[in-house]
């Protein structure tokens, strides 16, 4: 059973061997900004059960991280929604001020998070220095003590205090955030 399989770890693990170079840059990143976290190693998680089983063991919900982008690919969003939230772009689109909202390809996606589609999460703000991508986050979220999300691959789930993100996280890749309600 999964149970069985998961468990909750503090921090970066012991033995990186095999790990991706974007996953350690993570790590090393949180360390320096000195932000805890928890980690549950597992595989890629196609079903929702199996999202949820990680959830329990983090304590907090995994949010839903989509990348999105205008009609002219001109313009990046990364918004943070609440995993139980439907996405409609109308209700996102008079916002930001920004029509003909779609998902980004993942050309994009590597190209301005250092991600690959499954992986993306706030965390890959770390890889855009150019500050392509406008970061978006739902209220309900904001609200949150915890975020869950993805150190760049979609094979750890980490717990990181929102207070964190906001006030360390982001200040040091230079990104802000709209919040917004879905």
């Amino acid at each position: 059973m999964m149970e069985e399989k998961l468990k909750l770890y503090d921090g970066r693990p012991a033995d990186e061997t095999g790990r991706l170079k974007r996953e350690r840059d993570v790590y090393d990143l949180l360390e320096k900004l000195e932000i805890p976290f928890q980690r549950v190693d597992h595989d890629v998680t196609p079903t929702i059960e199996a999202c949820h089983e990680i959830d329990r063991l983090l304590q907090t919900e995994i949010c839903k991280n989509l990348f999105l982008c205008n009609a002219q690919k001109t313009k990046f969003y990364l918004l943070l929604i609440s995993g139980d939230k439907k996405f409609k772009t109308k209700d996102l689109s008079h916002q930001i001020g920004s029509a003909r909202l779609s998902f980004a390809d993942a050309d994009h996606m590597e190209q301005y998070l250092g991600v690959t589609p499954g992986s993306v999460s706030v965390l890959g703000l770390m890889n855009d220095k150019e500050h392509n991508v406008r970061l978006l986050i739902e209220k309900t979220i904001l609200e949150a003590e915890y975020i869950g999300c993805h150190p760049c691959i979609n094979t750890t789930s980490l717990k990181i205090k929102m207070d964190d993100v906001l006030n360390k996280f982001l200040p040091y890749t230079g990104h802000e955030y709209t919040a917004v309600e879905l």
